[in-house]
């Protein structure tokens, strides 16, 4: 089976994308959504691009942090975000934010979680392989497997608790 570079996931929020995206876009949430992530910290109280945060995670007994950098956030459109390990890149998370909804006593927004595998094509991408199956347990191949796992769970999450029915 040929790896996978980049997954996409997507639910529909019974809510208006401005608050969809609020509850994303709060960093010190981030625990609450993903089975990865417990905690982070966030330098500063804005988030905007340039904003920089470390995700702490764990899978099963294995713990390990991640160096973040917001590159993308346009309120009820786009959130993202770029992960890095030693200064080298690791991956592009993001989500997209569309209203699907035309009667606006009803608002529904389609929430799309991606991420693309930024561990390729460059000097260090063998090195931050390594560190990821040794700090997570994940060899790189079986990264994109384990994200949308992830990322189904963190989206329901989102839609069970932002969601309004």
């Amino acid at each position: 089976m040929e790896r996978e570079w980049v997954v996409e996931e997507s639910v529909v929020v019974a809510a208006p994308a401005r608050d969809v995206y609020a509850a994303v876009a709060d960093l010190r949430r981030m625990g609450e959504w993903s089975p990865e992530v417990f905690a982070t910290w966030v330098r500063g109280r804005a988030v905007r691009p340039g904003t920089r945060f470390v995700g702490f995670n764990r899978i099963g007994w294995r713990v390990w942090f991640t160096t973040c950098q917001v590159s993308a956030a346009v309120p009820g459109e786009v959130f993202a975000f770029r992960v890095s390990s030693f200064g080298v890149p690791v991956a592009l998370w993001g989500y997209r934010f569309e209203n699907v909804s035309e009667d606006p006593s009803a608002p529904r927004t389609r929430l799309t979680e991606y991420w693309e595998d930024q561990r390729r094509d460059h000097r260090g991408a063998g090195f931050v392989s390594l560190l990821g199956k040794v700090f997570t347990g994940v060899p790189a191949g079986e990264r994109a497997e384990v994200n949308r796992e992830g990322m189904r769970a963190t989206l329901d999450r989102i839609r069970t608790a932002v969601g309004k029915g």
